[in-house]
């Protein structure tokens, strides 16, 4: 009975963390993909070119957003990083990187794009396009030995 109990408790919980990852399922072409913004990282935020103010990408962690271009028009995105049907980011491990793809579509279109959105571990950094920058405190470090917060 005690095992019946605890399957069905560990069961519940693991349902319970899945279900707290979002996943949408996107069609580019004919091919079907899934996006979540949930990667373990601090995705969400606004990205800058460095030492300018304009023009940015803001990314709400709902999955939606605002996408400035160079001519500092904006157009309103619904966004999500490429992930397994189970939410799991799928990515290509760098020297002190990871890159994956962002998919985003601007509000009223049906046509999805991606780009590159890349994080570098070492520097704190996450990148949009390569060119576009976010710094982030790592979540991870905030419980190891020796960090003063």
């Amino acid at each position: 009975m005690k095992k019946k109990i605890l399957l069905l408790v560990l069961f519940f919980g693991l349902s319970h963390l899945q279900a707290q990852i979002k996943v949408d399922k996107i069609t580019y072409k004919i091919h079907d993909h899934f996006i979540t913004t949930t990667i373990g990282y601090p995705v969400p935020g606004l990205f800058l070119f460095e030492g300018k103010s304009e023009p940015s990408i803001l990314l709400n962690s709902d999955g939606t957003g605002v996408f400035q271009h160079e001519d500092l028009s904006k157009k309103n995105i619904t966004w999500g990083i490429e992930c397994t049907e189970e939410g799991i980011p799928i990515f290509k491990e760098g020297f002190n990187s990871a890159s994956y793809t962002l998919w985003y579509t601007t509000d009223g279109d049906e046509n999805w794009m991606f780009t590159q959105f890349s994080i570098h571990y070492n520097k704190k950094k996450m990148f949009i396009m390569g060119e576009r920058v976010k710094e982030y405190e790592d979540y991870n470090d905030f419980n190891k030995p020796g960090q003063n917060r």
